[in-house]
């Protein structure tokens, strides 16, 4: 699990909770996106890495075939160099700024995304507007991702998901737990968690991959507060 107790959270009741949870409400855990990870998955920095790479070595074989020499082909590529770092480091500061200001939260009733950099917004999820959850490793690691279907007619904007969001869910968007470091073991609390909500005493589910829960009576919306 990820560490959390940064200041970033300083106006919060608690960090990741703008408020007290309730007397019969408890806290099962709480987590942040490892940075690394999240600036490879969300930010797509190996791709860019590697396109920028191309860029470089496409620069330095047209110089050599336009008749310049080795010393002078590398001179004439070289400007990319910086160019490609800086563009490298705002995605890694990317990365890092919004793991530094995200704090996702698991108590026995919900789900809350905590998360922005200008303006931090705490997304609510009662469980009963979760259908099912579904993991995505991302690393050897243990890192990935956990994206949850939510309930309709409940839907949550994109962009105010984004980074949190699964990738192309833009029609049905799906809240992510996103480069959680130990993702299965994560996923096994929130497969507890709903079955529990549900009044199940054990999970009706072994593979993580894919966690599914029972619909509720009487659901209560999704909901993002600032």
């Amino acid at each position: 699990m990820s560490a959390v107790s940064h200041d970033d959270f300083a106006f919060d009741h608690a960090p990741g909770l703008p408020e007290a949870l309730p007397q019969n409400e408890t806290l099962l855990w709480q987590g942040s996106p490892d940075w690394r990870t999240l600036a490879r998955d969300a930010f797509h920095l190996r791709a860019v890495a590697i396109y920028f790479g191309l860029l470089l070595a496409w620069r330095f074989v047209t110089a050599l075939y336009d008749g310049l020499g080795v010393t002078a082909a590398l001179i004439h590529s070289a400007w990319m160099v910086p160019v490609s770092l800086a563009g490298i480091g705002i995605l890694l500061g990317l990365g890092y700024a919004y793991a530094r200001t995200t704090i996702y939260t698991l108590t026995s009733k919900r789900l809350l995304i905590r998360s922005g950099l200008a303006l931090p917004v705490t997304l609510n999820i009662p469980f009963a507007r979760i259908e099912s959850a579904a993991v995505r490793p991302l690393t050897k690691s243990g890192a990935g991702n956990i994206a949850l279907k939510v309930a309709r007619p409940d839907r949550i904007a994109w962009l105010l998901l984004w980074p949190h969001v699964r990738p192309l869910s833009l029609r049905d968007p799906q809240p992510m737990l996103r480069a959680v470091a130990d993702a299965d073991v994560v996923a096994k609390h929130v497969a507890r968690a709903l079955a529990a909500d549900a009044g199940q005493v054990q999970p009706r589910f072994t593979l993580v991959s894919n966690v599914e829960r029972p619909a509720q009576q009487a659901p209560q919306p999704a909901t993002a507060r600032g």
